[in-house]
């Protein structure tokens, strides 16, 4: 194979799109969620993988963490990973990871990145899925569940457990 033909066949792959995002909490246990100001509904700090750049995942969640919440914290454990289908999109490969508990200090510290945030707040588990629409509601609980289990990530697709 040529690399012409090589280009060729590279760019005839199927896309997928990807995303990283951290979770963090307090010491009661509530999420720290964010409200973005280009769309409906809030998320987790975190955004897209650039993996024209080499970026990895992790890399990304914590690049994200830092411009959007003004924390540099390195992520720890996988708690899941979706798969998340889209009608106008290509599918979209969010992960999950451990930012751990944050105290008094670190809140303190957090600075909104104004371009993109308007606030943020911690949440208690029972209304996630109030603040967190579609497939990300699903996504967060799934990995909360793996970090309380102590299990291995959450293999998600559509927010929803794969093969089940």
């Amino acid at each position: 194979m040529t690399t012409s033909d090589y280009a060729t066949y590279i760019a005839g792959l199927p896309r997928v799109l990807s995303g990283a995002a951290t979770l963090f909490r307090d010491t009661e246990g509530r999420v720290l969620l964010v409200e973005p100001n280009y769309r409906e509904g809030w998320a987790l700090p975190g955004g897209t993988i650039e993996s024209d750049a080499g970026e990895t995942p992790r890399e990304a969640a914590r690049r994200e963490t830092l411009e959007e919440i003004g924390l540099d914290v390195e992520p720890g454990r996988l708690l899941a990973v979706d798969w998340v289908r889209g009608a106008t999109r290509p599918p979209i490969v969010a992960y999950v990871y451990d930012g751990g508990v944050l105290d008094g200090e670190d809140f303190t510290a957090i600075r909104l990145q104004e371009e993109e945030l308007i606030s943020w707040k911690l949440v208690a588990r029972d209304e996630i899925t109030t603040y967190l629409l579609g497939t990300l509601g699903s996504r967060v609980l799934a990995a909360l569940d793996a970090l309380t289990a102590g299990t291995g990530p959450a293999e998600l697709v559509d927010g929803h457990p794969a093969g089940g």
